[in-house]
């Protein structure tokens, strides 16, 4: 039985939503990189990672690469933005690739280092997109707060439109 995930879209998502969202996952991410060290430990002798370490930083680098493009890719959510009812797709509603989840995970980075300049770019955006939503071609959603779950088996007439 595959099931189907119908959202209510309410439009881009609000600064306060996207920041909570991402709270919610930095805490996610320190736990999913805490545990990414284990099997690394090995490679440094059973001690603590020198500060600075070029490899440990490239590791832990692509581990957050994976945490978020992956789960951007399958679901459109990490689950900070399925907490917060947002979802990510491009402005003609298909899923994004990886080309251009690539691409958002690279600005969001420099939208970060750039003391958040980048996320505050949509209080100033007409269409309320970050700087790494208008130039990576994808864009965070509210989805409402009635998003159902729908299986295969439903009948087309029971469907929303």
């Amino acid at each position: 039985m595959q099931t189907q995930v119908v959202m209510s879209g309410g439009g881009p998502a609000g600064l306060r939503r996207r920041l909570m969202a991402m709270l919610y996952d930095c805490c996610l991410l320190f736990s999913v990189l805490f545990f990414a060290t284990v099997p690394a430990l090995p490679a440094a002798g059973g001690e603590a990672f020198a500060a600075g370490n070029p490899f440990y930083f490239a590791y832990l680098l692509l581990i957050t690469y994976f945490y978020f493009v992956w789960q951007w890719k399958k679901g459109r959510q990490t689950l900070g933005m399925r907490a917060w009812h947002i979802y990510l797709t491009t402005p003609s509603g298909a899923r994004p690739g990886w080309k251009k989840l690539t691409l958002r995970f690279i600005l969001a980075g420099a939208s970060l280092i750039g003391f958040g300049a980048g996320f505050l770019w949509v209080l100033f955006d007409e269409e309320r997109l970050a700087f790494h939503d208008r130039f990576s071609g994808t864009l965070l959603v509210f989805a409402g707060k009635t998003t159902r779950i729908i299986s295969a088996t439903t009948a087309e007439s029971e469907l929303p439109r």
